[in-house]
């Protein structure tokens, strides 16, 4: 294991600009330690190739098909002791790489299956899929709430992962929060795996993509690396939301797909973040980033927070969750901490006063900041009360990272009277604050 179990009560956070702000211990790093295997390609084949020669890859099949039956099992083994403890099921890893590679096996007469295997590691290679960053975390109740303490609850804390070449995936936690507030994070497993492909279905603009991981895998050890060409260079900003309609709970993310030359929204659904369903978002509203979605229905419609602009919050409503058109523009930087722009941090959480909606706003020397805003439970595109300062700002120990001077959140929680808020700093790790609502509230401006 990584990690050591981390268990942080609140402390008033005395620097902050709201003296309610309780920030949290309790930092989640980058690892670059934790590798998974990810299919390897030899270098482009020169284009004048005539498609009767043999290719890279064929000459390295050439070349351990060469080797004696001993020499083949001994590499094998070699490889598998290199290897030990630091993935699960290896051969069968290898297995299954080989199945993808029969283009290269064509030309071959029928070969072993230890052969097959040391092929197939050959076509692999690790990939660190943290090293470089852990931020932008989300955070929903767990739906298996087995061991929670009293009063309190689990929950599941999503995070961008950034590796080589700057690739983004979506990498999970577990932890759970005391009746007071108190968070303890769960240890993190070493060991990660990719979820199985069930299906592929092409459809307009992109495929829909159902996943599975193993039932006796941990919740860390879940990663989900882009499996489409639109999210070839990233699955980037995921914001989770526990949604209700007609007493069925489902787990809905909203996240930037990005293919290293466009970006667009997609969405993600689960119900037990075993099994997953990937799938483009359509319409207008879905050709840029940061789209949240409401946890339930308003006037039996679909409802989501948007930013069409890229300076304004728009409300978007839908009859049907896969397209998004149009919207209405209901909220503008005001406050000199977010007069570049404004965005939202996740999807808005609901009150008895109305809904919570965070937002991040970025200002001079393009600095990021979160900010809250309430909006009415009826008609959200009314807003009640808003923060005319930052709920939270890049203290000086957070100003430092890939991407300095910000503070960052792709969704928080209520639990009782509290805000649990994980946010990520500068773009390179992550930490929670916690908040009681009637003192956020109370800060607001009407």
């Amino acid at each position: 294991m990584t990690s050591v179990l981390h268990s942080v009560k609140p402390v008033e956070d005395v620097l902050s600009p709201a003296s309610f702000l309780n920030r949290q211990a309790l930092f989640l790093r980058p690892d670059p330690a934790r590798v998974v295997v990810r299919p390897f390609k030899p270098a482009t084949e020169p284009r004048d190739l005539n498609p009767k020669e043999k290719t890279r890859a064929n000459h390295i099949v050439d070349r351990v098909l060469a080797l004696e039956p001993e020499a083949a099992a001994s590499q094998l083994i070699d490889v598998l002791e290199n290897f030990d403890g630091r993935h699960r099921n290896l051969l069968k890893t290898f297995e299954n790489r080989a199945d993808e590679m029969e283009e290269a096996f064509t030309p071959h007469p029928e070969f072993s299956r230890i052969q097959r295997q040391l092929i197939g590691a050959y076509f692999l290679h690790e990939y660190s899929f943290e090293s470089a960053a852990l931020f932008n975390p989300s955070i929903v109740l767990h739906p298996d709430q087995t061991g929670a303490p009293p009063g309190g609850c689990r929950f599941i804390l999503s995070l961008r992962s950034v590796g080589e070449g700057h690739i983004s995936s979506l990498t999970f936690r577990s932890g759970s929060i005391a009746a007071d507030g108190g968070i303890v994070i769960d240890p993190t497993i070493r060991l990660a795996s990719v979820p199985k492909v069930l299906s592929r279905t092409a459809v307009l603009d992109g495929e829909v993509v159902h996943l599975e991981f193993a039932t006796d895998e941990d919740i860390t050890e879940r990663l989900i690396f882009p499996l489409t060409s639109s999210q070839s260079n990233g699955i980037e900003d995921a914001r989770f939301v526990r949604f209700e309609d007609d007493g069925k709970r489902t787990y809905y993310a909203t996240y930037t797909a990005y293919s290293g030359s466009a970006i667009r929204s997609e969405l993600l659904q689960t119900d037990d973040f075993v099994r997953f369903r990937m799938s483009p978002l359509y319409g207008s509203a879905a050709r840029n980033k940061g789209m949240a979605l409401f946890p339930r229905k308003i006037d039996g419609r679909y409802a989501m927070i948007g930013r069409q602009d890229n300076e304004n919050l728009y409300l978007i409503y839908s009859d049907d969750l896969s397209v998004w058109d149009g919207g209405v523009p209901f909220m503008r930087p005001r406050f000199p901490w977010e007069f570049v722009q404004i965005g939202n941090c996740g999807s808005p959480i609901e009150l008895d006063e109305g809904w919570l909606l965070f937002t991040h706003g970025v200002g001079p020397v393009r600095k990021y900041s979160i900010g809250a805003a309430l909006l009415d439970k009826k008609d959200p595109s009314k807003i009640l009360a808003r923060s005319s300062e930052p709920i939270v700002r890049p203290e000086p120990s957070e100003r430092e990272g890939y991407v300095p001077n910000v503070v960052y959140t792709c969704g928080a929680m209520r639990h009782g009277e509290h805000i649990i808020l994980p946010y990520a700093l500068s773009d390179t790790a992550s930490n929670f604050a916690t908040m009681r609502i009637d003192a956020l509230l109370r800060a607001m401006e009407g």
